[in-house]
């Protein structure tokens, strides 16, 4: 599976991720770039978008993208934060599908 690491994510999550092509925001050169367009971006080379902006659905109509997305609920950004979620975050990638929404938290 192809997953995007929103730029706000540490890039070391993309090593709990083995067997799937993990790029982040950054590589990409998508710095900056605000929720509805990096999405489009995202969503012509991605399968799956992961996250801790707890906003986007609110902000985006995720059914118009064809690429799932992942919000980690998580105490920070920080790595000692997020790592622990990956393990939840890998059983549930079998299960994702284009235009839905996975929230994962502790």
């Amino acid at each position: 599976m192809r997953i995007l690491l929103d730029e706000c994510l540490d890039w070391r999550l993309g090593h709990e991720l083995q067997g799937h092509d993990v790029k982040t925001a950054r590589e990409m050169g998508w710095n900056g770039i605000q929720n509805g367009r990096l999405l489009s971006l995202a969503e012509q080379q991605f399968d799956v978008f992961i996250t801790v902006d707890r906003n986007l659905s609110f902000q985006q109509n995720l059914k118009k993208f064809s690429i799932a997305v992942m919000i980690l609920h998580a105490q920070s950004i920080r790595l000692v934060h997020t790592r622990p979620l990956m393990s939840k975050v890998f059983a549930q990638l079998p299960k994702v599908r284009p235009g839905t929404l996975t929230i994962v938290s502790s």
